[in-house]
């Protein structure tokens, strides 16, 4: 009988799972899974830090609305990705973090990258952590990985694999791989619950929808646009939403923080909140995004969201798109109210806070305004452009002018708020979709989280163009000193103007600096026409504050 080891069987059981990428770094503890994947065909982006490795898995997972994995080996390779686990749980995105762990027969010996519990610090920012200890377990446990991470609500799971136990050898006939790996039954809701949604919805004189990243992660775009156009409700979206209505649509509003635009008496007085979570995004449990006297009903995969910060009318805990589709289906042939005017209230406050920037854009000072910097770039990227935005105050600025066509196609900030993992993002979206362009949108700030990256782009052909908004500063610490102890009392906030795009001409990478905002337009069509990794450095002005970023300090 042949013989095979445990590094084997975990990559035998991925691929019978489907998984053909994985994001890792090597170490010597995960070498028979480095191997196994070399012999099955399994492409390995090999990064240069284990949190670009991570957060590559997220980008993917994001992207491709299926599981990503990650491979790292143990101790400071597990703890180094320790970021990426948390955002990818806060932010209920699916990954399989293989980790590789000191052999078992080892235990308390003081041996090389061991003594610490690697399952009891991943347990609290996780789904689920195990360590598997015999490896006969290896597939099944595998595949109740890969379960749990792709089951709503998803999120991360890690693998603790000790290294005698991948090593181990086994009997192939020994050994079976389990058929039943992913999930393929998303909650369906009650038929009662949406006919009272629609009863609402029908009363309701300025509805709108706030749709989310639940809607894209169930594949419901489609049934959203149905919906929306066959009731015409007025569509917001969550950032993980942006595009599930094309944004030039009529009837998309924006991301959340765009109902700030809204005045009384013409704001929502209903919300159907689809696949998104109250918090951060909406202000909390405030009123300044979603009215306090507005009805509510929320739909969301995990009951634990639904009335965590605001008492609903409805809650269900059902898949989005199986609420669209029964919406859908209960509501053919029915009758709508003219909400053409709460349409038109809506367009005229999306042209109002356009024209609040028309002078901005018409400005030849230097440094360039950060806002011109966003727009030059966004008017000037190739149809079907992933967006990864990056960076503490970098990303708030492009939050302002993206204008994405399709779902998915928008990676940036989750609740963790990890600045520095827009490489890491634009990596995997790349691998994931290697025919379409990817942008990187960043702060000088978070570009020195993972500046080797370039070299890893380089190295594995990923033509991401990587955009730096440097203004010589971590903007959003600095702004938030200035607000609370005084702009004369800065202190750790403050960085030079490097030359980062030198950096990246080192690694091999097209790399230009820009300083006027007449050379940015065509700095950026040059940087996509190349083919290759880019880097563009852009000067910008640090004194302008984010409309957004106003928006949470008028909170205080």
């Amino acid at each position: 009988m042949a013989m095979i080891n445990g590094g084997e069987l975990v990559i035998r059981t991925l691929c019978k799972a489907g998984v053909e990428q994985v994001f890792a770094l090597h170490g010597a503890h995960i070498e028979t899974l480095f191997q196994a994947c070399r012999s099955h065909g399994i492409g390995i982006l090999d990064t240069r830090h284990e949190a670009a490795a991570g957060h590559a898995a997220e980008g993917y997972a994001r992207a491709a609305r299926r599981p990503g994995v990650a491979m790292i080996t143990a101790g400071p390779g597990f703890t180094n990705v320790l970021t990426s686990v948390a955002n990818a749980y806060l932010d209920r995105t699916p990954v399989l973090y293989l980790s590789g762990s000191a052999a078992l027969g080892e235990a308390e010996t003081n041996t090389l990258q061991a003594g610490i519990d690697q399952v009891a610090v991943a347990t609290p920012i996780t789904k689920w952590a195990h360590r598997i200890t015999t490896p006969d377990q290896l597939p099944r446990l595998t595949a109740l990985a890969l379960r749990i991470a792709a089951t709503p609500p998803m999120g991360p799971v890690l693998l603790d694999l000790p290294m005698d136990v991948l090593n181990a050898g086994l009997n192939e006939e020994d050994v079976v791989i389990p058929d039943t790996l992913l999930p393929d039954a998303p909650p369906a809701p009650p038929a009662r619950i949406v006919e009272n949604i629609l009863a609402l919805l029908r009363q309701a004189q300025r509805p709108v929808i706030l749709a989310g990243g639940g809607v894209w992660e169930a594949g419901a775009e489609t049934a959203l646009l149905e919906f929306a156009e066959r009731s015409g409700i007025p569509v917001y979206s969550d950032f993980a939403g942006h595009g599930l209505l094309p944004a030039d649509h009529p009837l998309y509003g924006g991301t959340t923080h765009k109902l700030a635009d809204l005045s009384d008496p013409g704001r929502p007085d209903t919300i159907l909140i689809l696949g998104t979570r109250l918090g951060l995004f909406t202000l909390g449990g405030s009123d300044m995004l979603i009215p306090g006297t507005a009805k509510l009903m929320h739909v969301d995969t995990d009951a634990r969201e639904i009335g965590r910060l605001r008492d609903v009318d409805v809650g269900v805990a059902a898949d989005s798109g199986e609420m669209l589709a029964a919406l859908n289906r209960a509501a053919s042939g029915t009758d709508w109210p003219d909400y053409k005017d709460w349409q038109r209230s809506i367009a005229a406050a999306k042209t109002a806070r356009r024209e609040q920037f028309t002078e901005i854009l018409q400005r030849t000072e230097t440094p360039i305004h950060p806002y011109q910097a966003v727009s030059t770039v966004i008017d000037n990227l190739p149809k079907n452009t992933i967006v990864i935005g990056d960076g503490a105050e970098a990303y708030h600025w492009l939050n302002e002018v993206i204008q994405q066509k399709h779902a998915g196609s928008y990676l940036t900030h989750g609740f963790l708020g990890a600045v520095g993992f827009g490489q890491g993002l634009a990596m995997g979206a790349q691998t994931a979709h290697p025919d379409r362009p990817v942008l990187c949108l960043t702060g000088d700030g978070a570009i020195g989280f993972g500046l080797t990256e370039f070299d890893t782009m380089v190295r594995n052909r990923l033509p991401v163009v990587t955009v730096i908004m440097n203004n010589g500063s971590w903007a959003a610490s600095q702004h938030f000193q200035e607000f609370v102890s005084g702009k004369d009392h800065l202190i750790g906030t403050e960085l030079g103007r490097a030359r980062y795009h030198d950096v990246a001409a080192g690694f091999g990478c097209h790399a230009i600096g820009i300083e006027q905002v007449e050379d940015l337009a065509p700095a950026v069509r040059d940087a996509f026409a190349t083919g290759r990794p880019a880097c563009i450095n852009v000067a910008v002005d640090v004194a302008p504050l984010p409309p957004e970023i106003g928006l949470l300090m008028s909170r205080h």
